[in-house]
């Protein structure tokens, strides 16, 4: 699988954890794990058993960081607080029950005490979300029961299908721009939404006329045929979790394109949700910026250009 594509995220699910009186040690193990075996891990969160946060981590996963990849640790007993398989039932589009026999079954081996285990899998779009128990032992025993056979599954999903066709493989990993309404109604729906008073989206998008007539009145400079674009994605969610702590600010969202473009595709997607005007405005054009000077690369397409300069 390519590198591109060996994205994973690893989401603890514990209420201590959250509040900070018990340390996770399956999450980071979990971690250990996806890296030795070439994943390239991401993201990582830790959420308290509450269904709607586990929700939403799974859809900012699958929806706006495209990971491959999900898992999460924890809550998937009989306790009544354990609802991360309702959680994750709630978000996928389609079961890989496969999966969680596999595990399951592997757990009996160990102890009988493994069937107890509530676990679940599926698909939402090209993420394959996995649930594992909270112990380190139990999860780590998990994961390694089936962690082979999830490798080929996700390059299997993220090609479209065909395991061996690069092509495919490129354009189903390509980001596809969230609805802009989705997000706002998805932010309208959290417990702090009664405080925003302001969303303000921006929608990049590549465009005809070169840079450097637009900024630098070139009159000679060439028509844009395409764009190049790329971003670092850890220096994106820097920015984005730096937005977060700004002055009214409640909501924060990034979609970010990638690859070969052409004039008129989005390049990217941000909204902020803030208490007043001055401060979505601040958040909006501080973001942007900073998602333009520091995180991402691009560069312009010319017509005697193709797609694979």
């Amino acid at each position: 699988m390519s590198e591109t594509l060996r994205t994973a995220a690893v989401i603890t699910v514990s209420d201590k954890g959250y509040r900070g009186e018990r340390e996770d040690t399956s999450g980071p193990a979990l971690c250990g794990m996806l890296s030795d075996a070439g994943w390239n891990v991401v993201h990582t969160a830790m959420v308290p058993d509450e269904r709607d946060m586990i929700e939403r981590e799974l859809l900012d996963c699958a929806d706006r960081q495209h990971i491959a990849l999900v898992l999460t640790t924890g809550g998937t007993g009989f306790s009544p607080r354990d609802v991360t398989p309702e959680a994750t039932l709630a978000v996928v589009q389609r079961l890989t029950p496969g999966l969680p026999e596999a595990m399951r079954a592997a757990s009996m081996k160990i102890t009988p005490h493994g069937c107890l285990s509530r676990e679940t899998a599926g698909i939402r779009g090209s993420t394959l979300i996995i649930n594992l128990p909270g112990s380190r032992k139990a999860s780590t025993e998990n994961l390694a029961a089936v962690l082979g056979a999830v490798g080929h599954g996700v390059e299997m999903l993220q090609s479209a299908g065909s395991a061996n066709c690069a092509e495919n493989a490129a354009a189903a990993a390509r980001p596809t721009k969230p609805s802009l309404d989705a997000w706002i109604a998805e932010a309208k729906a959290l417990p702090h939404a009664s405080k925003v008073g302001m969303y303000l989206a921006h929608n990049g998008v590549v465009r005809g006329t070169a840079r450097s007539r637009v900024r630098e009145g070139n009159e000679n400079a060439p028509q844009v045929a395409g764009m190049y674009f790329a971003c670092d994605m850890q220096k994106a969610r820097a920015a984005e979790e730096d937005t977060k702590k700004m002055d009214g600010v409640f909501d924060v969202r990034v979609w970010l394109n990638e690859g070969h473009l052409k004039v008129g595709d989005d390049i990217m997607q941000v909204l902020i949700g803030a208490d007043t005007r001055p401060h979505a405005v601040a958040a909006l054009e501080t973001l942007v910026g900073r998602l333009k000077n520091e995180c991402v690369t691009e560069r312009e397409l010319y017509a005697d250009e193709t797609a694979s300069d």
